[in-house]
């Protein structure tokens, strides 16, 4: 069942990324209004306004995280080679450790900020950015590939145990409003279709497609 979801979902993207080539800018609003109609249009533009909502606060706590960990993690590597200042150490000789959930939601808030900021200005060609910032993205998923398999030839591998119920195991926040609840059992089943939710949501993502529209090499993809 979960094996044709994903194949039904991956048949999808591969419609839409096909869409987002031969259709001229407007992002899933044009591509479903060609294919659907109208109505249904305004449902997935409605559907992709939530999705920014939820992914945006969402993406920059992660990032803030992702920041706050290196950060904590280069002032241990600065300790530990004596290149960080006596002030950045506490009475124990420990390293000065920023705090992850406050650091990560101030990084949060001044990204949403500057965005904010950004769009009461007004975007009157944002094709440009958006190429940038896929260059830009290009770029570190090479890195992390290459990163990646560095650490597998040095680390080695091994596979991940089978997701049976004896080998989920889920802390106090991964549970979330399911803790004390008897719906934990089935946490498994949440877990996956969750984690499917997050797939389609990753979609959004190739919205910026139609954005660069323009930077296509002509000829244009044919219908």
């Amino acid at each position: 069942f979960i094996l044709g979801i994903m194949l039904f979902s991956f048949a999808v993207r591969a419609v839409y990324v096909e869409s987002c080539s031969m259709f001229t800018r407007g992002g899933v609003y044009r591509v479903v209004k060609e294919a659907l109609g109208g109505t249904f249009a305004k449902i997935s533009v409605s559907a992709l306004m939530f999705d920014y909502i939820l992914t945006g606060p969402i993406s920059g706590v992660s990032a803030g995280q992702y920041i706050t960990g290196l950060m904590n993690e280069m002032l241990v590597l600065a300790s530990h080679t004596s290149w960080l200042p006596p002030a950045l150490h506490d009475v124990h000789g420990n390293p000065f450790q920023f705090n992850m959930n406050s650091t990560a939601a101030v990084f949060a808030g001044a990204v949403t900020i500057y965005y904010w900021w950004q769009n009461t200005k007004g975007i009157e060609e944002s094709s440009g950015k958006a190429l940038r910032v896929m260059r830009i993205t290009t770029i570190m998923v090479v890195v992390l590939f290459v990163w990646g398999a560095y650490s597998l030839f040095v680390r080695g591998i091994h596979l991940p145990p089978l997701p049976t119920p004896s080998n989920l195991k889920f802390s106090d926040d991964a549970l979330g409003f399911l803790k004390g609840t008897k719906l934990v059992p089935l946490f498994g089943l949440f877990g996956i279709l969750m984690a499917f939710g997050h797939s389609i949501l990753a979609m959004s993502g190739e919205e910026s497609l139609a954005q660069v529209n323009r930077e296509i090499e002509h000829p244009k993809l044919k219908n």
